[in-house]
């Protein structure tokens, strides 16, 4: 019995950052599949200018499953908010966010992940609900400190 519980004090720790890093990899895959689907609308839907407004109008063209969609998925919730263009020159641009639901050693994930019209993904330590995009125009738009790129 002794050893038995040995084992399992080993086992059980790795076998959750295992699992946390499954879900974060499969939220920085989300994260880039909306950025993908995004490309997508502008190029056919957005007639080469908008971007689509949300996760509701990306489901409703087939271009992400409905799991994503729903915002929640792999133990992370999800946005993608996009902004049409302006008449007055603002091209359109989108934020596309992904946080863990809970974070710790026992938590889904430990990082939050962001991207934009870029498609650079950014990554930062902890939960940050919500988008991380600023008001500075397209083109401009960085993640606050200490968000980082992925590579």
């Amino acid at each position: 019995v002794a050893i038995i519980g040995i084992i399992a004090a080993i086992a059980i720790p790795n076998l959750l950052k295992s699992r946390q890093a499954a879900n974060e990899a499969s939220a920085i895959g989300s994260v880039r599949t909306l950025g993908t689907a995004q490309a997508t609308y502008q190029s056919t839907r957005g007639k080469g200018k908008d971007f689509a407004t949300g996760l509701v109008a990306l489901v409703a063209d087939n271009a992400v499953d409905t799991a994503l969609g729903s915002g929640l998925k792999s133990g992370f919730n999800f946005t993608c908010v996009g902004v049409p263009a302006t008449s007055a020159g603002v091209p359109s641009y989108f934020d596309s966010t992904a946080w863990p639901l809970s974070t710790g050693n026992f938590g889904t994930g430990n990082r939050s992940f962001y991207s934009n019209e870029t498609f650079v993904v950014y990554q930062q330590d902890g939960s940050v609900p919500g988008t991380w995009g600023t008001a500075a125009p397209p083109g401009t738009r960085l993640p606050p400190a200490p968000a980082v790129p992925i590579e």
